[in-house]
């Protein structure tokens, strides 16, 4: 039952993640109800993870990501080089993905950021409409969506941390006690 709803959690975090990528990508913002939305739901995944294995430390690891997270990129917040949403997004993304899948979101992030810094560098590899739309939003903004990658990537993390508790789950027999 706490598998359940651990992966039920996870599932509404991608979704909301989804929004939040496309929602950043088209007005590069992101918002705080999203941004709170996301933190419960991982509190709660966190939750239910921490009931079923008897230990909180994932959720002790995962709030010590977050608040050196928040310390670290406050001051480039204050410097103008990124902005408060991505900021907030970066430091709630450890309750999300638990301490012990940092490391993967961390590979993760970079491959997708390099991939945003090439699009952005050549904008001719995106298709026509999407080109056209994000063309009119750089000479608006002079931005960069950042809020894309690091949703990309905590959505990759999640679904694979989803992937592994099913297949742990199947292994064990425990589906099959649920069924």
């Amino acid at each position: 039952m706490l598998l359940t709803a651990s992966l039920l959690f996870k599932a509404f975090a991608i979704l909301l993640l989804a929004r939040i990528a496309w929602t950043d990508f088209t007005t590069q913002k992101i918002t705080n109800r999203d941004v709170l939305l996301l933190l419960c739901l991982g509190l709660g995944a966190l939750q239910f993870h921490s009931l079923q294995t008897g230990s909180w430390l994932e959720m002790g690891i995962s709030a010590l990501g977050g608040v050196i997270l928040f310390i670290a990129l406050f001051p480039f917040w204050l410097l103008r080089k990124i902005g408060a949403g991505d900021v907030k997004l970066l430091s709630v993304t450890p309750f999300l993905i638990g301490g012990s899948n940092l490391a993967v979101f961390s590979v993760l992030m970079l491959v997708f950021t390099f991939a945003t810094a090439a699009v952005v560098k050549n904008p001719f590899l995106l298709p026509a409409g999407v080109f056209r739309h994000y063309v009119q939003h750089m000479d608006r903004k002079g931005i960069v969506p950042f809020g894309v990658p690091i949703s990309a990537a905590a959505i990759c993390a999640t679904a694979l941390q989803m992937y592994h508790a099913l297949v742990v789950a199947t292994s064990s027999g425990i589906l099959n006690q649920l069924n």
